[in-house]
């Protein structure tokens, strides 16, 4: 009883090696039965709009609860939990004298007060989950969405 129960453990484990094998070698197609390409490319890198903060107007929100998105670049700004490069420029409404749009009440703990700097709520830390730099590129597929 034994040995027959072996045998046939090893029967099925051959039968399922060999049809994996040959499944490995099934050339790829959609669903449409369209070949697919075995190889796939980044797309090329694309320059951001606004080079420097502050250089750019800020960019009209596509629908009512959508974040704002950032019109300048992020790369080399510290986002983590202890230093926040945003928060630095975005505590309140102006910087160095220019117009700066402030942190969303939200985002805040207790009531803004004027004459003392606010806190962050640190739930809220993390800008770039929601917040997003854009870049100019034409877009991918065709869209008729009207904001």
């Amino acid at each position: 009883m034994k040995m027959t129960l072996k045998l046939s453990l090893i029967a099925m484990l051959a039968v399922t090696v060999v049809a994996c094998a040959s499944t490995a070698a099934v050339q790829l197609s959609s669903l449409r039965d369209s070949s697919v390409p075995t190889t796939d490319t980044a797309p090329s890198t694309k320059a951001y709009v606004g080079k420097r903060p502050g250089q750019h107007a800020l960019i009209v929100r596509a629908f009512e609860t959508q974040p704002p998105l950032i019109p300048h670049t992020i790369e080399n700004y510290e986002i983590n939990a202890t230093e926040n490069a945003c928060w630095e420029c975005h505590n309140s409404n102006d910087f160095k004298g220019k117009p700066m749009p402030m942190v969303g009440k939200s985002h805040l703990l207790g009531p803004v007060v004027t004459d003392v700097t606010p806190k962050l709520n640190m739930q809220r830390w993390q800008c770039d989950n929601c917040h997003v730099p854009q870049v100019d590129a034409k877009p991918l597929v065709d869209n008729n969405f009207k904001s």
